[in-house]
C-alpha cells in the first residue's frame, strides 16, 4: 500500500466503522462485545507483524486500532495459526478454540477491505501458513514440480 493509500484509509475509516464491520461479520449482539474482540485480536496481531508491514498496517487502520497494533512488542518467531487462535481464546472470558477462531476471523476477515489486499498479502507473507483463512483468503500453495 502506498503512503497515499494508507493515509486515505486512515482518514476515511473511523474506529466505529471498524467495530461495526466486525459486529456485522461476527454477528455480535452488542457493540461492546464486538469492540472487545477487535481490541484483543488486533493487539495479538500486533505481536506478529514486523517491519514495513507493521508500519503500513498501523497507518491504514483507524488511530485507536493502530495503537493496539503498535503497542505490542513483536514476538521473535510468529505463532502458528492454531496457537495464535488459542492465545486469543486465553484473553477472552469463556472463549474456546472454536469461538476464538470465529472472533479472529471476524476481525481479520474485514481487514482486506479496510486496508487493501496488497497489504494483507504482505502481512501474510510474514506469517506461517494457516493464517490466510483467518483473513478470509484462500491459502494457495505452489503446484508440485
Amino acid at each position: 500500500m502506498s503512503a497515499l493509500s494508507a493515509e486515505r484509509a486512515t482518514r476515511t475509516t473511523r474506529w466505529s466503522d471498524l467495530v461495526d464491520a466486525v459486529r456485522d461479520a461476527g454477528q455480535y449482539p452488542s457493540q461492546a462485545e464486538a469492540e472487545q474482540v477487535v481490541r484483543v485480536v488486533l493487539s495479538a496481531l500486533g505481536g506478529l507483524v514486523t517491519g514495513d508491514e507493521r508500519v503500513d498496517l498501523a497507518r491504514a487502520l483507524p488511530e485507536e486500532a493502530a495503537r493496539l497494533v503498535a503497542s505490542r512488542i513483536p514476538l521473535n518467531r510468529p505463532l502458528a495459526a492454531p496457537r495464535f487462535v488459542d492465545a486469543v481464546a486465553g484473553r477472552i472470558e469463556g472463549a474456546t478454540s472454536a469461538t476464538a477462531r470465529w472472533d479472529v476471523s471476524s476481525v481479520l476477515g474485514v481487514l482486506p477491505e479496510l486496508v487493501g489486499d496488497e497489504l494483507v498479502d504482505r502481512v501474510l507473507a510474514q506469517l506461517p501458513s494457516g493464517y490466510a483463512l483467518l483473513f478470509g483468503k484462500a491459502e494457495l500453495t505452489p503446484a508440485a514440480a
